[in-house]
């Protein structure tokens, strides 16, 4: 065992433990749910801290034996990608101090030991005094967690890169299957199956614009602003020098903020993107409720999509399947749409010079991309790629219906479609034979108004 001091006492550590007292601290405060820091902003956190100290290292505030031992401390937690003593709660109170000082005791501690000195020897690499040097939570908090955002950003603008080539992919299998278009549940109008899977695919692409959009509204960090925005303790160069060290870490198109106050008390932007997602969890959630529609029954319902079957659906129904991964993708939406909800309250509760509820906004924005990103994936891979149509179903709902005759009256006329409805009500022949008997159209005429390639140009009309 090792003992740690603070202003508030001392406690007794395990030898083992990389964290210091100030985690020690948050951890019995916070408890243990379970729940973890997100891996990303881990990772953003310990590039923010290697900027900082590059840059003190570069001007000469922090010596190099300290700095080295810091900086390949970070590069051996970066590396491994063994994040187990990030310990704290991610809700915790403090407005993130409590992962600020759990990640500066963690670097502390392995640089001490790639120097060659014992856990705990602060006396000679500080957490606070060197890690944390020219910093403050509420400059490297934010600057992380736009950083983790601009990381998520870039694997969910992939997912929905290959839903949307996935819908793309049903839209040209089945451009030419003709089926019935429906309105408030109720028969509309024909419709193709490759303009059903086109309308998705374009609400996607719309998605893709906005999560490419995204990464403008947070791209601006406030550090060096230190604890209110005013660069307390922090040298005029190093302010401008620790941005630059960080936009040639991560590689990202961030710049430093013209006004740090604003930018430390505000969070609008972050609500702003978590709108983005929402939206995109809006648009994900009427693609798999359709599609589950469409796939209801199979023999009570709708039925005209056959999905993959991923897992039995019932302990007493034998050879019932359920349309799980739909379901899955739905019930993320509502999550991430709720936690939009929050978040936007968290940030309008914010106090004059900083927001308390920072870990709240970060911890769900964070849980909104990375649950969505893997609905997306699921979704796609699970149930776009392998859906197949039942084209017998899909036939037998458009002939029964009266939306074929719908759509011909413009062309025959109110009188001779009014004529044919009677005649569709007592007689056992299908809509196509009475209007060929009582010689409304000819065959050619009537194949004509009727192929799935007339159906798609209808939409295309000047």
């Amino acid at each position: 065992m090792r003992t740690e001091y603070d202003a508030l006492g001392s406690l007794e550590l395990p030898d083992s433990a990389l964290y210091g007292i100030h985690t020690a601290r948050a951890y019995g405060n916070f408890g243990d749910t379970g729940e973890r820091h997100d891996p990303l902003f881990v990772k953003a956190y310990l590039l923010v801290k290697k900027a900082a100290a590059q840059a003190n290292a570069e001007l000469g505030y922090l010596e190099k034996q300290k700095s080295t031992a810091i900086i390949d401390a970070i590069d051996d937690l970066l590396g491994s990608a063994d994040f187990r003593d990030i310990v704290v709660n991610p809700m915790g109170g403090g407005a993130g101090t409590s992962l600020n000082m759990n990640v500066n005791e963690v670097i502390a501690n392995r640089a001490l030991e790639i120097s060659g000195k014992a856990r705990g020897d602060y006396a000679f690499i500080h957490p606070l005094d060197h890690v944390n040097m020219h910093q403050s939570t509420n400059d490297t908090y934010p600057s992380a967690l736009k950083i983790a955002m601009f990381m998520h950003l870039d694997v969910l603008e992939g997912a929905l890169i290959r839903l949307q080539e996935a819908l793309q992919e049903k839209e040209r299998e089945y451009a030419g299957i003709l089926k019935l278009g429906r309105t408030e549940l109720q028969d509309a109008l024909p419709i193709t199956a490759g303009m059903q899977f086109a309308a998705m695919a374009e609400a996607i692409a719309r998605d893709r614009w906005r999560i490419f959009k995204a990464r403008e509204r947070i791209k601006v960090l406030n550090m060096g602003g230190t604890a209110i925005g005013t660069g307390f303790n922090a040298p005029q160069k190093y302010i401008f020098l620790v941005t630059e060290k960080l936009k040639k870490l991560t590689g990202l198109a961030i710049t430093r903020s013209e006004n740090m106050v604003e930018s430390t008390q505000n969070l609008d932007s972050i609500v702003e993107v978590s709108g983005l997602i929402k939206t995109c969890a809006v648009n994900l959630m009427k693609i798999s409720e359709d599609i589950r529609l469409l796939s209801s029954g199979p023999s009570g319902g709708i039925g005209e999509i056959i999905l993959p079957a991923l897992q039995e659906g019932s302990t007493i129904m034998p050879g019932k399947v359920n349309p799980v991964m739909c379901e899955f993708a739905s019930q993320t939406a509502l999550l991430v749409m709720g936690y939009d909800n929050i978040i936007s309250q968290a940030a309008a509760l914010g106090n004059l010079e900083l927001n308390q509820f920072f870990p709240l906004v970060s911890y769900l924005v964070l849980k909104s991309m990375s649950g969505l990103r893997l609905a997306l994936v699921q979704f796609e891979a699970k149930t776009i790629k392998g859906l197949r149509l039942n084209l017998d179903r899909i036939a037998a709902n458009l002939q029964e219906s009266v939306a074929v005759l719908t759509y011909l009256s413009q062309y025959i006329g109110h009188e001779a479609s009014a004529r044919v409805y009677r005649m569709l009500k007592k007689d056992t022949r299908t809509l196509r034979q009475i209007i060929l008997d009582e010689k409304i159209l000819t065959e050619q005429q009537f194949d004509e108004l009727v192929s799935p390639e007339r159906i798609r140009m209808m939409g295309y009309r000047k």
